[in-house]
């Protein structure tokens, strides 16, 4: 497992125990891991935003925090705020990856579903002579029906 994967498992077990909210020192996090903090601010940058559910406010200095919160979104507000808000004209084949795995870790898409979605919005699937600007918003497009879809028969 990657130092990246240990912190964020590490944080999550947290999380899961004190409910939506955690409290931490940098330095501590970095001391215990064995890493430069730099290390524990790229994982909080890459997997614990907003994007992801989360909230990140830090304070610096000698007596310095990191909070994490969980957002708390019912399924619909999370794909409603997907479709209308982050998901834009262009999505990268590497962000449809990141908001599935989170969609299917959060409940709203089964296990069954994640890799089929993945494969509609793959590179092989795109293997077309036209430019990655057009890919990208073809995904976007792509992504935004098969979210819509869901909610649709989610009841939103």
């Amino acid at each position: 497992m990657r130092l990246s994967d240990s912190i964020e498992s590490f944080i999550k077990t947290l999380l899961a125990e004190d409910s939506s909210e955690v409290e931490l020192k940098r330095n501590e996090l970095a001391e215990y891991f064995g890493c430069a903090p730099s290390q524990i601010n790229y994982v909080l940058a890459t997997r614990f935003s907003p994007d992801h559910g989360y909230v990140t406010e830090s304070r610096r200095g000698g007596g310095g925090y990191i909070r994490i919160v969980r957002v708390v979104q019912s399924g619909s507000q999370r794909l409603l705020y997907l479709v209308n808000e982050r998901i834009g004209d262009s999505l990268s084949e590497e962000e449809c990856i990141r908001i599935l795995s989170q969609l299917k870790e959060q409940g709203l898409i089964s296990a069954q579903e994640a890799p089929v979605m993945a494969s509609a919005v793959s590179a092989k699937a795109l293997a077309v002579p036209i430019p990655e600007a057009l890919k990208d918003a073809m995904r976007a497009r792509m992504m935004k029906s098969m979210l819509t879809t869901i909610a649709a028969r989610n009841g939103v």
